[in-house]
């Protein structure tokens, strides 16, 4: 239907209006909208619709002629809401109206004649009476040649009344059109018209601006109420104000809307050959009665639009309505959005298909139609025979946990744990399923085996000790539980009263067969069983006996487990040893213990220095590598590239005419002093750990002894290592994969290992491992860990989330962190609570160190005291695992240039003179945490920990636990609170969360300061506290219960 709105045109002499008709044709259309010939007022009321108009008639009968002279059929406007007050319908049926007159009422002079009568149609009587009296009249019309009305003010008649009147009217002249008139009316006018009959409605095409979501509001309650949508190009009066979209753009999505259309200006249109809507594919018309618009994307000045025709391909509108600026289209989104469609075509430009969109010219209006996507059929050699399909498991177990990657890898835990195993498992129907959970450590024959609990929603869980030190396994196997299901349902039916004689037999013939298949005291334990049963013919007695404890447990033990169920993988976890998750890291040269810069320092100086490290509370002393330092390529003081004689070189060095990984630099006192200090240390309550470092200085033995061990340039040499920015000329890497690498350097390095393990070395420091080949970790670890499973491994991988991630899964114990960059409140939350859960939480073990040699923090740099007794605080309470290098206990943290993180007169590369203690030192504060972490388990590891509200941006608020099984038995947790602001003071209001040990917000609790003892109560939830750079940082017990 395309239609052109000549009401306007209503006073043009008969040449205008035939050159109007003329156009409208040229543009295709096929009905013209006139004025009511009949006399009506500008807002189209008739004066006096029951009048007998030769005039109007005979008006009425030119425009006929006119009209169909063209090609076109006439519609004119109708209003019936409201007519003229002299009309003589009024003055035959005034109860069918309400008259109204804009002047006042004077009661000196007679009542005149109202200006307007409006339809009661709200009334039943009324309306009916008005409804019939229009069906006559309208008839009269339409058998004068009319072909039918555009309807104003439709939603101030009811639908109901148009319906009937529409359908009087259409049974006797099947032909009329009735078209109601609705742009510009709201969402519940139009709603109330519903199902009013009309042949179409209107939309307000004109008024869109491409964008707004009104539009395809109004299309969907338009559609509730007409067969048809005639989208509206022009207003149907001349306005000043300016129109969103070009006339163009509107043709064109008027064309793809539907192709029904309707016009004002017929002679601004170009001839059909030129406009862009003929250039533009259109819905087919048979399928234009039934669509719908669905809005896909609105992006900026792009829109698309899905045209879905019912029971039809959709198309696809485009609308650039930026009229100065070219756009991408998103193909792969708009094939997304579609749906079912792998390709768009139009005839205007190329395809849309797979990621490729081309562009949309500025204002275009593009339609492209959908090409459905092709059904991806299996091939016959891929189909599964029925009786492979009847052998699948038809028991469903997923979700297991703990796992990391499906099993891919071993979860991490601590000898002494219970590993709580959970997993979904369930069956087709409503049958009773046994779940099973089988370990066993990884040199056993056997499984162990426990049936796992439901915990609803088809979850179950189960757990067994660590009891030994290295690698466990477990898997879970599931079945249907025949018994079960009958014991539950002769249950159910006992007490509704409902048992049968049947259902006890059913029962028994189960006992039976579980007899049948036992043996020893088992088969003699059912049997008596069925003796006592069969001793009663009451079937309830027997279900009595049948559902005793005793019974249910001996079937147990004889379930034949049909359809048996194994989850495919077969789940490891490493047991490590209480140090894998629980130490204190206290870092330092040998070379520089001697407190005298003229002379190298020994492993005998060392052991001077072992009751102070001990004092302060740390466990383990970290040494960088001992091995000998090679001469070639040597670095001076502060990486100085060429070093004078007599400095020391860096350790990392490693290798020289003396020896490489597996010997030691003769000047800390050889193999036999390292051994002294390895007792030393034991005497002291402290366990050395080793740097090994994968990396050798060019003068390294290896390098003469097997140079397919590495990789060599065209002239002959050999590029030292990088780890950019940093530039190491006095060390060279291996190639794990060059031509004698495999399995030669491999066993090599393994066996370095060994050797020190030998020694009595149980933790290493590995040097950069993320640079090293994955496989090779995962097959090194396993190699030594499996002969010694005390053995741990930190990983100093300062990389990626992902690759560091990566090496916690092949086997390192401990990973250095970002903790050394995170400094701020939120990303310190952020980064702890990352690794509390998910993968990280089973198998990454954040090991946080404040400093080391090559890190000196801007933080610590620029805020002193302070600032270290924050990192201090941070690290110790914040994980299980820190670790500090030397000098950080005395605030040292001269930077090499302002901002660097080289420490100026680096140990790496120079001899270093250090005090026990210096004025402004914080050795008595990391005493004080060392002590407080050993004192209380809440503190021994980074899980258990929950942050919570404190009203500062500069103090971070937490508590640590266990677990929630335990704080719930315990009702005790762990309050931290720590300022991030090294110079002043600061306060908080925190939330105390008393919610967590049970009791409600006005509630007291008991608390003692960790840090002096001091003991108290806090009442209700709402505390302020305050923190001072003296000591940044609190730390409270706090227990439910009795408080004084």
């Amino acid at each position: 239907m395309h239609v052109c709105l000549l009401s306007p045109l209503s006073n043009l002499d008969p040449a205008a209006l035939e050159a109007a008709m003329a156009a409208a044709q040229a543009n295709g259309c096929d009905h013209v909208v006139l004025p009511n010939p009949f006399a009506q007022d500008p807002q189209g009321r008739l004066a006096d619709p029951a009048a007998d108009d030769a005039a109007g008639d005979a008006q009425l009968q030119q425009w006929l002629a006119l009209a169909h002279k063209h090609g076109m059929e006439v519609l004119v406007d109708l209003r019936i809401d409201e007519i003229g007050g002299g009309s003589r319908l009024l003055q035959e049926h005034p109860h069918w109206f309400r008259a109204r007159t804009s002047a006042l009422p004077d009661p000196r002079t007679q009542r005149g004649t109202p200006e307007i009568a409006q339809s009661r149609f709200a009334y039943a009587e009324e309306g009916a009476g008005l409804a019939q009296w229009w069906s006559v009249r309208l008839r009269d019309w339409l058998r004068g040649g009319l072909a039918g009305f555009r309807v104003l003010q439709p939603q101030r008649v009811p639908a109901t009344l148009w319906r009937s009147l529409i359908a009087d009217v259409q049974t006797q002249v099947p032909a009329a059109t009735f078209l109601a008139w609705t742009p510009g009316l709201g969402l519940e006018a139009l709603r109330r018209l519903h199902g009013a009959g009309f042949d179409a409605a209107f939309s307000s095409l004109a008024w869109w601006d491409g964008r707004g979501s009104w539009f395809f509001d109004e299309d969907v309650a338009l559609r509730s109420l007409a067969r048809r949508v005639v989208a509206t190009i022009d207003p149907d009066a001349p306005s000043d104000a300016p129109l969103p979209l070009q006339r163009t753009q509107r043709v064109r999505l008027a064309a793809a809307f539907g192709d029904a259309w309707a016009i004002a200006e017929p002679t601004a249109l170009p001839a059909p050959t030129d406009t862009d809507a003929d250039e533009a594919p259109t819905i087919p018309v048979e399928a234009t009665h039934d669509l719908r618009l669905r809005p896909l994307l609105r992006d900026g000045a792009l829109t698309a639009v899905a045209v879905e025709p019912l029971g039809a391909a959709p198309w696809l509108v485009l609308l650039n309505s930026d009229r100065d600026h070219l756009l991408p289209v998103p193909g792969a989104a708009l094939l997304r959005l579609l749906g079912d469609s792998e390709a768009l075509l139009s005839d205007q430009s190329e395809p849309i298909q797979g990621d490729q969109g081309g562009t949309l010219e500025a204002g275009e209006v593009r339609v492209y139609r959908s090409v459905p996507a092709r059904p991806v059929l299996a091939a016959a050699r891929a189909r599964t025979p029925a009786d492979v399909a009847a052998a699948a498991a038809r028991i469903c177990i997923e979700a297991v946990t703990p796992s990391v990657d499906d099993g891919r890898f071993p979860v991490k835990r601590t000898v002494g744990d219970r590993i709580c195993v959970e997993a979904d498992a369930f069956c087709d129907g409503h049958d009773r399923i046994a779940v099973a959970l089988l370990w066993r450590a990884a040199d056993a024959r056997t499984w162990s085996t426990a049936p796992m609990r439901a915990l609803g929603n088809d979850r179950w869980r189960g757990e067994f000790p660590l009891e030994r030190l290295g690698r466990y396994e477990f898997r879970i196997e599931a079945w249907r539980d025949i018994f079960a299901t009958t014991h539950a349902d002769l249950e159910k039916k006992r007490a509704a009263g409902t048992l049968l004689a049947v259902d006890v037999q059913e029962a028994l013939a189960q006992v039976e067969a579980a007899r049948a298949r036992s043996r020893g005291a088992l088969n003699a334990r059912l049997k008596a069983i069925l003796a006592r049963i069969t001793r009663s013919d009451d079937p309830s007695a027997r279900a009595e006996i049948l559902l005793e404890p005793g019974t249910a447990e001996a079937m147990a033990r004889a379930d034949d487990k049909p359809f048996r169920t194994e989850y495919p993988m077969t789940f490891r976890v490493e047991a490590e040893r209480r140090g894998a998750h629980f130490s204190s890291w206290y870092e330092l040269f040998p070379r520089s213990q001697s407190g005298d810069l003229a002379r190298h320092g020994t492993f005998d100086d060392v052991i001077a220095r072992l009751p102070h490290i001990r004092a302060m509370g740390f466990d383990v002393l970290y040494m960088p590598p001992i091995h000998p330092i090679g001469e070639k390529n040597r670095k001076g003081r502060n990486n100085a590239v060429t070093a004078q004689p007599g400095e020391p070189g860096s350790p990392y060095a490693i290798g020289s005419a003396d020896g490489g990984h597996t010997e030691v630099h003769a000047e800390l006192g050889g193999l036999d002093g390292f051994r002294r200090l390895r007792t030393a240390a034991a005497a002291q309550g402290l366990e050395l750990a080793l740097d090994f470092a994968i990396q050798c200085a060019p003068d390294h033995p290896w390098l003469r002894e097997h140079p397919d061990w590495f990789t060599w340039r065209a002239d002959g040499s050999i590029p030292y290592a990088e780890n950019p920015p940093k530039k190491y000329q006095d060390i060279v890497n291996v190639d794990f994969y060059a031509s004698g690498a495999v399995p030669e350097l491999w066993n090599a390095l393994r066996d370095a290992v060994l050797f020190w393990v030998n020694e009595g070395v149980h933790l290493f420091r590995v040097d950069n491992p993320h640079t090293k080949p994955f496989p090779f970790w995962e097959w090194l670890i396993a190699e030594v860990r499996g002969r010694h499973p005390q053995v741990v491994f930190l990983s100093e991988a300062f990389t990626r989330p992902k690759p560091m991630y990566r090496l916690a899964k092949v086997g390192f114990s401990q990973s250095y962190t970002y903790f050394t960059w995170r400094q701020h409140k939120a990303e310190l939350q952020a980064y702890i609570e990352e690794l509390n859960t998910g993968t990280p939480r089973e198998c990454f073990r954040p090991h946080f160190f404040v400093n080391t040699p090559d890190i000196n923090p801007v933080f610590l740099q620029q805020n002193g005291r302070g600032g270290h007794l924050i990192r201090a605080a941070l690290a110790t309470t914040l994980s299980g695992l820190w670790g500090m290098y030397q000098g950080f206990e005395l605030c040292e943290a001269t930077p090499l240039a302002p901002g660097k993180e080289d420490y100026l007169d680096s140990e790496k590369y120079q001899l270093r003179v250090w005090p026990e203690r210096a004025p402004g030192d914080i050795v008595d504060e990391i005493t004080r945490l060392n002590l407080l972490r050993r004192q209380h388990p809440e503190l021994q590891s980074h899980l258990g920990t929950r942050f919570y509200l404190a009203h500062n941006d500069q103090v971070l608020y937490f508590a640590k636990f266990l677990d929630d099984a335990h704080l719930a038995r315990s009702r005790s947790l762990v309050l931290v609170a720590i300022s991030l602001d090294p110079h002043a003071a600061q306060e908080a209001q925190i939330e105390v969360p008393l919610w967590e040990l049970g009791l409600p917000d006005h509630g007291s609790v008991a608390v003692q300061d960790l840090w002096d003892g001091h003991a108290f109560a806090w009442h209700g939830k709402q505390h302020t506290i305050r923190l001072d750079p003296s000591r940044p940082f609190s730390l409270w017990r706090l227990r439910a219960g009795a408080t004084s």
